[in-house]
C-alpha cells in the first residue's frame, strides 16, 4: 500500500487536524503522572480514514514532538513518539479505504489499546521511571479497559457525523465508503 499524493487542500485538512490532536491532547485530557484519557485520537482516526498509515503516522509524530516542544508537561520520551507513529499505522492500516463499521472501528481501538497503550506505554514507563511493571498495570488497564470503548463509540460517531464534509474536501474518493 503505497501513500497517496497529496494536494494543497489536503495539507490544510491535515494541519487542521494535527493542530486539533495538540489540543485534544494537551487541554482535554484527563492526567496523572502515570495514565493520561485524552481524545487526540478522533482527529487522527479521521486522518486515518483520510489519508491511510504512512500520513497518519507521521503526523502523529509531528504532533507528539511539536506539543512537547510548544507545551510540554514533564519529560520527553522517545518511546511515546514511537507509540505516536505506530497508533497512526495501525488506525491507517484498519481504517482507510474500507467501509467503517462498529466492528473495524473496535478492532483499531483494541490493538491500538492493548499493544500501544498497554503494551508499549508501560514498557516506556518502566523504562523512565523504573517502576515495577507489576505497579503500573492496574492504572494501565483502567485506562485501556475505559478508552476502547471510549474510542470505539467516539470514532464511530464522530466519523458517521463529519465524513460528508471530510469527503468534501479531501482528494481521496474512497473517503466516504462507510
Amino acid at each position: 500500500m503505497k501513500p497517496i499524493k497529496l494536494k494543497t487542500k489536503d495539507l490544510v485538512i491535515m494541519a487542521f487536524l494535527m493542530t486539533t490532536e495538540i489540543i485534544f491532547t494537551r487541554f482535554l485530557a484527563i492526567q496523572t503522572p502515570v495514565v493520561r484519557i485524552g481524545f487526540g485520537f478522533l482527529p487522527m482516526s479521521m486522518m486515518a480514514i483520510l489519508y491511510g498509515p504512512f500520513w497518519t503516522g507521521l503526523a502523529y509524530v509531528a504532533c507528539d514532538l511539536l506539543g512537547m516542544a510548544i507545551f510540554p508537561r514533564g519529560v520527553f520520551i522517545p518511546g511515546f513518539t514511537l507509540t505516536a507513529f505506530l497508533t497512526g499505522v495501525i488506525y491507517g492500516l484498519v481504517l482507510h479505504n474500507k467501509p467503517i463499521t462498529w466492528g473495524r472501528v473496535f478492532i483499531a481501538a483494541l490493538i491500538v489499546g492493548l499493544f500501544c497503550n498497554l503494551f508499549l506505554d508501560t514498557i516506556w514507563l518502566h523504562i523512565h521511571f523504573g517502576q515495577a511493571i507489576l505497579v503500573l498495570l492496574p492504572m494501565r488497564l483502567l485506562r485501556v479497559g475505559i478508552t476502547i470503548p471510549l474510542q470505539t463509540v467516539l470514532i464511530y460517531v464522530v466519523n458517521k457525523r463529519c465524513s460528508p464534509l471530510l469527503a468534501k474536501f479531501s482528494s481521496n474518493p474512497e473517503v466516504h465508503r462507510s
